[in-house]
């Protein structure tokens, strides 16, 4: 009883619970698993393992970081930090699965090795003109590290699991090349550095964002890259 007591005392002694007893509470059919489910679902191709993975971890990253609400539901939910209509618009309960899979293995610990500590997205296609630093491309998204004083230090963990999940297992750099990697094909076709290169040149090219922020990805969300630095987004 009394070892029983302890652990439960020390799983709610402070956000930063290490993370399988933090991410075990929010599984299940839980409301914290469902709006990850509806973050993957509308901000990620969702034929993309890695893309549903990479937004999650987004998801995770943000809810470890003191800038942002310290749930789920809190981070998915934020005005104009995800797909509007988020948390309403309706799901195609045939296109549930992936995200349904990737939400467990977030869930269950697993993060997408390459987005490391990286809290922002937007879509590939799209020219950032703010300085960025970006780490990956899943899923139809370009994945970064803002740069700035302003971004040093803000308590994220960017913590990778080393366990393999039993549903969706952790990508590495080299799954980022395979041939089922349908989102990154891409990516894979040419050298990281200068896809990447490239991407930098567009971020920093600093002429208007184009398209509109609004109109920024696929799925109809507002580009996380689309805020001034005042915005702290």
């Amino acid at each position: 009883m009394a070892l029983a007591m302890a652990v439960a005392v020390t799983g709610c002694s402070g956000r930063h619970a290490t993370r399988p007893a933090e991410t075990t509470a929010m599984a299940g059919s839980s409301p914290e698993r469902t709006c990850l489910v509806r973050a993957m679902y509308f901000e990620s191709n969702r034929s993309s393992q890695d893309g549903l993975m990479a937004v999650g971890t987004v998801v995770m990253n943000r809810v470890s970081s003191p800038r942002f609400p310290n749930t789920i539901c809190g981070v998915v939910s934020q005005h104009r930090q995800f797909a509007p209509g988020v948390m309403t618009r309706p799901l195609d309960p045939k296109q549930l699965p992936p995200a349904q899979r990737a939400a467990d293995a977030i869930l269950a610990g697993e993060r997408y090795a390459p987005i490391g500590k990286a809290m922002h997205f937007h879509m590939a296609s799209f020219k950032n003109p703010y300085p960025a630093r970006y780490v990956a491309v899943a899923g139809g998204n370009a994945f970064y590290l803002k740069v700035g004083r302003r971004w040093r230090d803000d308590g994220t963990t960017g913590a990778i699991a080393s366990r393999t999940p039993a549903l969706v297992p952790v990508s590495t750099a080299a799954a980022e090349t395979s041939a089922t990697a349908e989102s990154n094909a891409a990516f894979a076709s040419a050298a990281p550095e200068t896809f990447l290169q490239r991407l930098y040149k567009n971020a920093t090219a600093g002429g208007p964002a184009s398209p509109p922020c609004d109109s920024a990805t696929g799925f109809g969300a507002t580009s996380l890259a689309c805020e001034t630095d005042a915005e702290g987004r």
